[in-house]
């Protein structure tokens, strides 16, 4: 009776991660993943685009120009592979997130012994996407508006700060066009604008209010002071300090 009930269990939870996903238009993979030193290593991002693509899914890099119709960020889910390897087993984990860094889907583990990294990373990541191709993808042409989650004060900002931004659509206001989005990651957020383009990279620190923030080459401090955001970096020995504007 257990084992019928877990079977009844799974099945219902993959038919809502199914209704959950066909939702959403694409993915977007990146270009690189947190546990990674670089770009593409071991072939890891290039292997996701192509499962997903042999899954059902349009999908594409997080600097590719994306088509018009695909314009909207919020109709989009974001890839990420976690790592949650322990001493003897290489595990890896496939989730897709929405605008706000909700995880929509998250697969089962993929688990390899084997000592090689490479070959450890791309048999766990080959069996992680089993569960996805169980989803049977077919886009649904509806989505429920997606709103952001009620979070603590030290959860999941939504961040906007005013930066330089060329070929606007017309249909975009300024403060939708200098929008930055925040999602999870394993240290703290990456900042994404509304290409999606990762524009700041956060990590957490010990304050709930103050973040070590990195943007292009820069690395300084984005730090809450009288209910204001400021990203505080040092430029020719003098502090230079950006505004920005948080939303939670």
């Amino acid at each position: 009776m257990k084992k019928l009930f877990l079977f009844v269990l799974v099945l219902a939870i993959n038919y809502s991660y199914a209704q959950s996903v066909n939702e959403y238009k694409a993915v977007i993979v990146p270009l690189k993943y947190e546990f990674l030193k670089g770009e593409n290593q071991y072939r890891l991002n290039t292997i996701t685009k192509f499962n997903l693509n042999k899954a059902g899914f349009v999908s594409f890099y997080s600097n590719e120009t994306i088509p018009g119709e695909y314009s909207d960020r919020c109709d989009l889910l974001y890839a990420d592979v976690v790592n949650d390897s322990g001493f003897l087993t290489t595990r890896l984990i496939i989730t897709l997130k929405d605008c706000y860094g909700k995880i929509i889907f998250q697969s089962a583990a993929g688990k390899s012994k084997e000592k090689d990294y490479k070959n450890a990373y791309n048999e766990a990541l080959a069996e992680a996407f089993e569960s996805v191709y169980e989803l049977q993808y077919k886009y649904s042409g509806t989505r429920a508006k997606a709103q952001p989650a009620v979070v603590a004060a030290a959860a999941t900002p939504v961040i906007k700060e005013m930066v330089a931004v060329t070929e606007l659509k017309p249909s975009l206001t300024i403060e939708e066009s200098t929008m930055l989005y925040a999602q999870a990651t394993e240290t703290g957020f990456q900042l994404i604008d509304n290409t999606p383009k990762v524009v700041m990279k956060l990590f957490k620190t010990s304050q709930a209010n103050s973040f070590i923030a990195i943007r292009d080459a820069v690395q300084g401090s984005l730090i809450l002071k009288d209910n204001e955001w400021y990203f505080e970096y040092y430029q020719n020995d003098k502090l230079i300090s950006e505004k920005v504007a948080v939303k939670f």
